[in-house]
């Protein structure tokens, strides 16, 4: 079975309370590592339980509940049942076995002490190879004194379930401590047994038990809540695997399910629609990218428990809202996910709609509410709310921002944004868009095109700078085994000024070197480079947008050394936006005189056209 899903082995797929788990019988395979979990997992478990507090599912009868990881079991084979002298109907336990021994503790806890000692049902557990440890674990020998019991060193496996066992008692008695009350039956009745449930997660009789146990332990197929919920798809079919329809809506349904995955696993894609600085997106790594989409449509925002996704959907649509005769409608179920999926493909496949709806996602926008307004409105009233939003968005006076201030950084972020945006989309025979996934991958800032003050540069820095400016004159990338390469080239220049701020740059670069060397080299460079009536720095029209690869390279650098580092980086295949690109080519400025310089008639100019691409959506 080593290309299926654990989910095309499903027999059973459903939620059960702890109080139903208490007259079952667990098989431990050998496979099986021994008990390992720690009074942090304890303890974590014991709070979870404890500060639960169910809430009524809308339009149902029902409640949430509190939902541990997945028990994944398959019923013990006959020959499984003889060989280790089983009785009855047992479960080998595939995943979960360190929860089902937690559980086990708890319970014999609260037997021996929250409800003096009136024995509840406890499951049976019983290990393939451990046979010490089902023994130990029946006959559990407790302190009355101390209501504790005797850490067991003789075995590894028994020194963690006694130690387990005290973390118990140590949560209780804080417990005590801190709420001036004891724990009562009613309590460990209401919320271990009956408000705490694990998801039941049966296999066939022929899946390959060792098989699956080791992808899951190795993380190949984790049990996420999208494998979860597509069992609960697959697992609701099966049950009515005499009806060809049945079987036929099974492959339907598993083949547009990898359709979707497929195109969701395609970066261009989902960088447009997912983006993990949004604060209104659950934050998530999404190995598998449908589950995005389930998240949206059950209203995760992060934070909630692992499963919150799967049992909503369980409680919601397989319980409750879409069903026929007391069955899941799962046509109707997965119709509705369908169209939500459907709707993220317009708007990609639509060129105006993928850049002013990722525009809005980039920046922050809910997508859930984005997706409400497009199926409730208009195409045409639809793209009014975007220019709307989209206007809302950048609601301010562009020439007042100053990038010294955070929050002003912020805004001056977005103008650039969807200045690069709009100018793209402005080009009504182009078919180009703009590239999300970069934008989001790249690690996009602000930064100046002309530099905003005298750099302070130390050590190693002053040699990459000295470096970065000869490459500038030589037209060559300077190394440490061509500086005789790099003196030829100098020399060969026609300019007198500039051949002897390139010999005094390879001499720095050669020699070891004071202060004053370098503030001498500097302030040549600088002459050289500087013209007077330079732009105010930290305005807009001195600022744009650069990814961090290309920022580290030139950090303040001279117009002309920046100019030259985004040309060469373009050349290697770099995306440099169309507006960052303009602004080194001077696009945007009326003079052509001074290529190599950048003052305030140019900033000027760049001002203007981002006040003339974004007139319609500006205040």
């Amino acid at each position: 079975m080593s290309d299926e899903n654990i989910s095309d082995n499903i027999s059973l797929l459903e939620e059960r309370n702890v109080n139903e788990l208490s007259e079952m019988n667990f098989f431990i395979p050998s496979y099986q590592r021994g008990y390992r979990w720690t009074k942090h997992q304890i303890k974590d478990l014991l709070n979870d339980i404890d500060s639960f507090v169910p809430i009524p599912v809308e339009n149902t009868d029902r409640k949430t509940w509190y939902c541990l990881q997945p028990i994944v079991v398959k019923e013990c084979s006959t020959e499984t049942k003889k060989k280790n002298d089983l009785k009855g109907t047992w479960y080998e336990v595939i995943d979960g076995q360190q929860r089902l021994t937690s559980i086990f503790l708890i319970i014999h806890y609260a037997n021996e002490m929250w409800v003096g000692k009136q024995k509840y049902p406890e499951f049976e557990l019983c290990y393939e190879t451990r046979s010490d440890s089902t023994d130990f674990l029946n006959n559990l020998e407790v302190d009355e004194k101390t209501n504790s019991v005797i850490i067991d060193n003789s075995d590894i496996d028994l020194a963690h379930i006694s130690r387990a066992y005290n973390f118990i008692n140590d949560w209780v008695n804080v417990y005590k401590q801190k709420n001036n009350k004891k724990l009562d039956d009613n309590y460990f009745q209401s919320k271990l047994k009956s408000n705490t449930k694990v998801i039941w997660y049966e296999l066939r009789d022929n899946s390959d038990s060792i098989d699956i146990f080791t992808r899951l332990n190795i993380g190949k197929i984790p049990l996420t809540n999208a494998e979860l919920i597509k069992a609960l798809f697959l697992g609701n079919l099966k049950s009515d695997n005499t009806n060809q329809t049945a079987s036929y809506k099974q492959l339907q349904i598993a083949s547009e399910w990898d359709s979707i995955e497929n195109s969701l696993q395609d970066n261009a894609f989902w960088h447009f629609i997912y983006d993990k600085d949004n604060k209104t997106m659950p934050k998530e790594l999404y190995e598998t990218r449908i589950e995005f989409i389930f998240d949206l449509m059950k209203g995760k925002k992060g934070g909630e428990e692992k499963y919150f996704t799967f049992y909503k959907f369980l409680l919601e649509d397989f319980k409750t809202n879409k069903t026929i005769y007391g069955k899941p409608d799962i046509e109707a179920i997965w119709n509705d996910i369908k169209k939500y999926f459907l709707t993220f493909i317009e708007w990609y496949q639509t060129r105006e709609l993928y850049h002013k709806v990722g525009f809005l996602i980039a920046t922050g926008s809910n997508i859930i509410e984005i997706k409400e307004k497009s199926n409730s409105l208009t195409k045409s009233a639809f793209k009014n709310y975007l220019n709307e939003t989209i206007s809302n968005e950048v609601n301010f006076d562009i020439e007042s921002l100053d990038y010294q201030n955070n929050k002003d950084k912020v805004k001056i972020r977005k103008i650039l944004l969807l200045f690069n945006i709009i100018t793209l989309l402005d080009n009504k025979k182009s078919k180009s868009l703009f590239p999300f996934d970069n934008y989001k991958k790249g690690n996009w800032d602000i930064e100046h095109v002309r530099s905003q003050s005298e750099v302070e540069l130390n050590g190693k820095e002053r040699i990459d700078w000295a470096k970065l400016v000869l490459e500038y004159y030589s037209g060559q990338k300077v190394t440490e085994t061509n500086v005789k390469e790099q003196i030829k080239l100098i020399s060969e220049l026609d300019d007198e000024d500039e051949k002897q701020i390139g010999l005094a740059l390879i001499k720095f670069i050669k020699s070891e070197n004071t202060d004053e060397d370098f503030n001498t080299l500097y302030d040549k460079v600088s002459k050289a480079f500087k013209e007077d009536n330079p732009p105010n720095s930290d305005e807009i029209s001195n600022l744009c947008l650069l990814d961090s690869g290309t920022n580290r390279a030139y950090k303040n650098a001279f117009f002309p050394l920046k100019r030259m580092i985004i040309i060469n980086r373009q050349m290697t295949g770099t995306f440099i936006p169309i507006c960052t690109k303009n602004v080194f080519m001077k696009a945007y400025s009326k003079r052509f005189k001074k290529v190599m310089y950048w003052d305030k008639s140019d900033a000027s100019d760049y001002l203007q056209a981002i006040n003339e691409t974004l007139k319609i959506y500006l205040p």
